[in-house]
């Protein structure tokens, strides 16, 4: 697991395909508007039916989440203003949680993605574009 900060903030938190841990470990701070985490457990273990309280929430930042099912991608992460902070390499099986600032991606390989973040989701207006 890793996770790379700039300025005291959390820029995106990766989990590797070989990350392995038994029971069940939440990787995001409490306060993200986007969860992740890994759970294991053994055959047969049993999780009671249950259902998510309809709870009215405000999210101000939007957050992804990308699992590589196939390929080989390199992640570009910039400021806001373009200044680049870093860039990381996924591999299949590997999941990345996109937390702050600006991203970009270049396949290395044909790539499959799938990708999670909170909706609704307006093309139109969610994105902004930074020169690189």
């Amino acid at each position: 697991m890793e996770k790379l900060y700039f300025k005291n903030k959390i820029v995106c938190i990766i989990i590797r395909k070989s990350f392995k841990t038994d029971g069940i470990k939440f990787f995001t701070p409490s306060d993200f508007s986007m969860q992740m985490g890994y759970m294991k457990r053994p055959k047969n273990y049993f999780i009671k039916p249950h259902y998510h309280k309809s709870i009215e929430k405000k999210v101000t930042d939007i957050k992804e989440i990308l699992f590589i099912k196939k390929g080989k991608i390199k992640v570009y992460f910039y400021t806001k203003s373009g200044k680049k902070i870093s860039n990381k390499i996924l591999k299949k099986g590997d999941l990345i949680l996109l937390a702050n600032y600006a991203h970009g991606f270049k396949m290395l390989e044909e790539s499959i993605l799938l990708e999670v973040k909170q909706g609704p989701y307006l093309i139109e207006n969610d994105k902004i574009h930074i020169n690189k």
